[in-house]
């Protein structure tokens, strides 16, 4: 595993498109993304954002292979700034559309409800090239991240919009505090420390 830097915008992007862009469910991917003929071309807008994000306010971790990554974000030190303006206009006029938006600021309001007030880290996605998914690799890195933050004391809150995520979580400790539906599929909040 290595700490990823700006350089790593493209292969960021192109793990997080390749572990996403395949699923048609529902899920918090599709709830932001329109859906329409330049989906693909909108999750990699979306996920340049968070990439942007991460290395913004938080930290992004590629596993040893790079076919998988990690992007975290510590809230307490995201601030508004000209730039931060910049990227969610963006974000609304070439990813959500504007038909979209309302159902964009009630997921944030979910998540942002269901998270302390105090500072904690909150990793915002995690992805694996489709051919690897399964054979350990994302495992793999999110040990490494956690081994990385063993001695932590800050709660780390992470959702999940499938149940085998949150599952997946589950395995590293963390406990499911909270689960949404009104959204029309389920976000499961799970907690470790």
């Amino acid at each position: 595993m290595r700490k990823a830097s700006i350089k790593d915008k493209e292969i960021v992007s192109e793990i997080l498109v390749s572990a996403f862009a395949p699923l048609m469910e529902e899920n918090s991917i599709n709830l932001v993304v329109k859906q329409d003929h330049r989906r693909v071309e909108r999750i990699r807008i979306l996920m340049e954002y968070l990439f942007e994000r991460a290395l913004s306010f938080g930290e992004v971790y590629l596993s040893e292979n790079h076919q998988a990554c990690l992007l975290l974000s510590f809230p307490h030190k995201e601030r508004i700034t000209i730039k931060t303006i910049a990227w969610n206009i963006k974000l609304a006029v070439k990813c959500i559309g504007m038909e979209r938006i309302f159902g964009v600021l009630k997921r944030q309001r979910i998540a942002k409800g269901n998270c302390p007030k105090e500072k904690h880290i909150r990793p915002l996605i995690m992805g694996v090239k489709k051919e690897f998914k399964g054979n350990g690799t994302a495992a793999r890195l999110m040990l490494e991240v956690k081994n990385l933050y063993e001695d932590n004391k800050l709660p780390v809150i992470i959702d999940a919009a499938s149940e085998a995520n949150a599952k997946l979580y589950q395995k590293f400790g963390f406990k499911i505090f909270k689960e949404e539906k009104t959204l029309g599929f389920p976000i499961y909040f799970l907690r470790l420390n």
